[in-house]
C-alpha cells in the first residue's frame, strides 16, 4: 500500500465506522488490482466480510482524499515558487479536510487578475486600509488619509484615498476564511430559491410554466424541482437565484468586521457592503450551487443505479424457442424467430393492424412460424401498436400455449443502430436487429441490456443533467455488480457481457470470444489461461464468476473459486466420496464440520459460502419469471377512466414517485403521497422496478398526456 493510502486509513475508518484493519486490508487489495466484486466475495477474511457497498465507499473516499492531497501539493508548489509559504500557512493547508476549505485558505494567495484592491495597493494605500480596518477609538481616517494623497500616484484627494482603502478592505473581507465559512453556512441553510421567466420567453416552453414565478426555501426544494430549474436556466428560459436575504448576509458580515460606530467603522461597514454585493454574493452562490448540484446528482445517480440494478436483475424467461415482434401500423410488424440460444432463424414483416385481408394473412404467417419453429414464447415490444398486436396474437389458437409478454423496448433502437449490432447481424437492417433485441431481453435481460448504454434503458431521471463521469462510474459499478452476482456462462456470453466480469474488461473479453471461435468451447476454467493476455491476475479475479456448464470438473459450473478446489476435494475425500457426490447428495454436506477446515487463509465466512454453493451450484439468484397481463378494457390513453383498477408494471422510480406501465403507451405516475396510507420517505421502500402492481386511476389529463395513479386501498 502506498504511503498516502496509509495516511488516509484512520480518517476513512472513522468516517465509515469501520476498523482500521478493514480499511487497510481493503485498500491493500484494491492497490493490488483486485476488483470490488472479487474482494467482497472471495476475500471476506481479509476485510471482515465487508460487502460491495462498503468496499465501494472505501474506494471512492480514498480517491477523493487522493485528489485533495494532489491539490494540496499543487498549491504548496505554487506558494514555494512565489516565496509565499510560511510554516503557519503550510500547517493550515495540511490540516484542510475538504476541497472547499483548502480553496478558502489559498484564495488570498491565488494568482488573479488585476483587481481594485491591487490597484489601491500599488498606489500605496495598504497602510491606510490597515489603519481604518483596526477601528481604534481615536482614529481619524480623514487626517490620516492626507498622508496618502499623491497626484503622481493617482490619489488626488482624501476621498480617493479612502475609496482605495475601502477597495482593499473589501478584498480582505472577501478572502477571510472564517467569513466565507459562516456566510457559506448561511447560504446553505437559509437560502431561498427563486425563479422568473426571462422577458419574451413566456410562451417558449410550457413545461417550465410552473417555475415562471417560483419561490421555495432551499432546504425544502426537492431534487427533481432543482433539476428542472437548472435545466430551464440552461435553456435560457428561467432566471434562477439561490440566496438568503441580503439583510441577513450583511448583518452576519457586519457582526464580524464592524467594531464600533465611529468614522473608521462606518468606512469598514461600507467596505463590507461592497464586498458582499460585488464579490461574495456571486462567489457564495456559485459555491452553494455546486454543493446543491453535487447533492442532487448523488441522489439522482443513486436512484438511477438502484433502478438499473432492478432492471438488470429482472427474472429471465430462460432459453426458449422465441418469436419477437416489433409492432407497427404503417410499416408493419417486424417478426423474428430465435433459437433458444438467441440465434436468428427467420424474419418476416406482417401487417396485422391494417385491412382485414392483411390481418388475416399476417395472422396466418405468425401461426405458420409458430408451428415451424415450435415457438414457446412471444415477446412483443411495448411501443406503437403493441396492444393491438398483442390482441391479434392472443386470438390465434396456436399461440394459446405460448407465454406472451409485452417487453419494454427502451434502448432497442439504440442497440439496433450500434456497431455491435452491425457486427452481430451485418446482413440485417435496424428493424430486424431491434426485434432480435426485444426477444433476447425477454430470454435474459442482463445478457442483452449490457449491450446498451445504461442511460438509454429508460430508468433514470435527469440523467443528462448530472455529472456524466460520476454517473458513468456508478452505472458501471452497478452493471459489474449484477453481472458478477449472476455469473457468466463463458461459452455463450457475448464479449459485452464478458467485459463486465471481474478482472476482464473489453480487450480480454474479445480475446476470449476470439479464442472460443477459433478453438471451440471451453471445457475447464483452467483453459482460460490459454487466452492471449489472460494472465494469473486476470484469472484469479475472473475465475469465480465464470461458469462452464457440462464442464469436466463439476466445480467449474459453480461459484467456488478454483483456488479452493483442493479444499473441496479434501472435504470429499474425508467423507470417502467424490466432489460430484457432494453436489448431488446433500446429505454429505450435512456431515461436514466446517471448523475442521479453518486455516490462516480460509475462515468460516468463505467456508460457509463454499457449502452454500455446493448445495445449489451455479444457481441463478434472480427471481422466477412471471408475466403481467394488462387489462383488455384499455389499449389507449383515451380508454383510461377515473376510478379504474388496472394491472401494471413499475418501469421507473424517482424520489417523487414511481412510473407504471398500464398498457396504453404512456406510463402513469404514482406520486409518493399516493403510495401508502402512511408517510413514505422513499418510493423504493414500497415498490421496485419490474414489480407487478394494481393501481387506481385518480386522473387523466389528455392534453398533457398525464395519468395520475394510486396504490392506496387497492385490493
Amino acid at each position: 500500500m502506498t504511503e498516502s493510502s496509509m495516511s488516509f486509513v484512520t480518517l476513512i475508518s472513522l468516517e465509515l465506522s469501520l476498523t482500521e484493519k478493514q480499511v487497510k486490508s481493503t485498500l491493500a487489495l484494491l492497490d493490488d488490482g483486485c476488483t470490488v466484486p472479487f474482494i467482497s466475495r472471495y476475500r471476506k477474511e481479509a476485510t471482515g466480510s465487508l460487502d460491495e457497498v462498503q468496499i465501494t465507499r472505501i474506494r471512492d473516499r480514498h480517491q477523493q482524499l487522493c485528489e485533495l492531497s494532489a491539490r494540496k501539493q499543487s498549491i504548496v508548489k505554487s506558494l514555494l515558487e512565489r516565496d509565499l509559504l510560511s510554516k503557519e500557512l503550510n500547517a493550515c493547508i495540511d490540516a484542510a479536510c475538504t476541497m472547499t476549505e483548502l480553496e478558502d485558505i489559498y484564495l488570498p494567495f491565488k494568482p488573479k487578475r488585476r483587481t481594485k484592491g491591487m490597484i489601491a495597493k500599488e498606489k500605496g494605500l495598504e497602510p491606510l486600509a490597515t489603519y481604518i480596518y483596526l477601528q481604534t477609538m481615536d482614529s481619524d481616517p480623514n487626517t490620516y488619509a492626507m498622508k496618502y494623497v499623491h497626484e503622481d500616484k493617482g490619489v488626488l484627494n482624501i476621498d480617493d484615498a479612502i475609496s482605495g482603502a475601502k477597495d482593499i478592505i473589501a478584498e480582505w473581507v472577501n478572502e477571510n476564511k472564517d467569513a466565507r465559512e459562516k456566510l457559506r453556512s448561511l447560504f446553505l441553510n437559509s437560502s431561498t430559491v427563486t425563479s422568473t421567466v426571462w422577458k419574451g420567453k413566456e410562451s417558449d416552453d410550457s413545461k417550465y410554466s410552473d417555475y415562471f414565478d417560483y419561490t421555495e426555501a432551499l432546504s425544502h426544494a426537492a431534487g427533481h424541482r432543482l433539476f428542472a430549474l437548472f435545466r430551464g436556466e440552461k435553456e435560457g428560459i428561467l432566471k434562477v437565484n439561490i440566496r438568503p436575504s441580503d439583510d441577513d448576509a450583511i448583518a452576519l458580515l457586519e457582526s464580524m468586521f464592524v467594531k464600533s460606530t465611529h468614522r473608521a467603522s462606518a468606512i469598514v461597514m461600507d467596505a463590507v457592503h461592497d464586498a458582499y454585493r460585488r464579490l461574495l454574493i456571486y462567489s457564495m452562490e456559485t459555491d452553494i450551487r455546486k454543493q446543491v448540484k453535487e447533492r442532487i446528482d448523488l441522489e439522482a445517480i443513486s436512484v438511477f443505479g438502484e433502478n438499473l440494478r432492478q432492471v438488470l436483475m429482472a427474472a429471465p424467461l430462460g432459453q426458449k424457442s422465441m418469436m419477437a415482434i416489433d409492432p407497427g401500423f404503417r410499416t408493419g410488424c417486424k417478426v423474428v424467430c430465435l433459437s433458444p440460444q438467441g440465434q436468428l432463424l427467420e424474419f418476416v414483416t406482417v401487417h396485422i393492424t391494417m385491412s382485414d385481408r392483411q390481418k388475416e394473412q399476417g395472422a396466418q404467417m405468425i401461426s405458420d412460424l409458430c408451428t415451424k419453429y415450435n415457438i414457446e414464447a412471444i415477446a412483443i415490444g411495448n411501443g406503437t401498436a403493441s396492444r393491438e398486436t398483442e390482441a391479434v396474437v392472443r386470438s390465434l389458437p396456436i399461440c394459446k400455449k405460448c407465454t406472451i409478454v409485452l417487453v419494454n423496448e427502451s434502448g432497442a433502437s439504440i442497440y439496433s443502430a450500434s456497431k455491435l449490432a452491425r457486427d452481430e447481424f451485418p446482413d440485417q437492417d435496424v428493424t430486424v436487429r431491434g426485434s432480435i433485441s426485444i426477444g433476447r431481453r425477454l430470454m435474459d435481460p442482463l445478457a442483452e441490456l449490457v449491450k446498451i448504454d445504461p442511460k438509454s434503458i429508460g430508468v433514470g431521471q435527469y440523467q443528462h443533467d448530472v455529472d456524466q463521469t460520476r454517473l458513468k462510474n456508478a452505472l458501471d459499478d452497478t452493471v459489474m455488480h449484477c453481472v458478477n452476482t449472476v455469473g457468466v456462462e463463458v461459452n455463450t456470453a457475448s464479449s459485452q457481457l464478458l467485459s463486465y466480469v471481474s478482472g476482464l474488461g473489453p480487450i480480454l473479453a474479445k480475446n476470449i470470444e476470439k479464442y472460443r471461435n477459433e478453438h471451440g468451447p471451453f471445457f475447464t476454467k483452467a483453459a482460460l489461461k490459454k487466452v492471449t493476455r489472460l494472465g494469473e491476475k486476470a484469472f484469479e479475479q475472473s475465475a469465480g464468476f465464470i461458469r462452464i456448464h457440462n464442464a469436466e470438473n463439476p466445480l467449474d459450473q459453480s461459484a467456488v473459486h478454483p483456488e479452493r478446489y483442493d479444499l473441496v476435494e479434501k472435504m470429499a475425500a474425508d467423507l470417502s466420496c467424490t466432489v460430484l457426490d457432494l453436489i448431488n447428495q446433500p446429505d454429505y454436506l450435512d456431515k461436514i464440520n466446517l471448523s475442521e477446515y479453518v486455516t490462516d487463509d480460509v475462515g468460516l465466512p468463505t467456508l460457509r459460502d463454499i457449502l452454500d454453493e455446493l448445495k445449489k451450484p451455479g444457481r441463478d439468484p434472480r427471481d422466477t419469471f412471471v408475466s403481467v397481463e394488462f387489462s383488455d378494457e384499455v389499449n389507449e390513453i383515451k380508454d383510461v377512466k377515473k376510478e379504474m383498477i388496472l394491472p401494471g408494471i413499475v418501469t421507473n422510480i424517482t424520489k417523487f414517485g414511481a412510473f407504471v406501465d398500464i398498457g396504453v403507451h404512456q406510463d402513469g405516475l404514482i406520486h409518493i403521497s399516493e403510495m401508502a396510507n402512511r408517510f413514505i420517505k422513499d418510493p423504493l421502500d414500497v415498490v421496485s422496478v419490474q414489480q407487478h402492481v394494481k393501481v387506481k386511476v385518480l386522473d387523466v389529463d389528455m392534453n398533457r398526456r398525464r395519468i395520475a395513479l394510486s396504490l392506496k386501498d387497492v385490493k
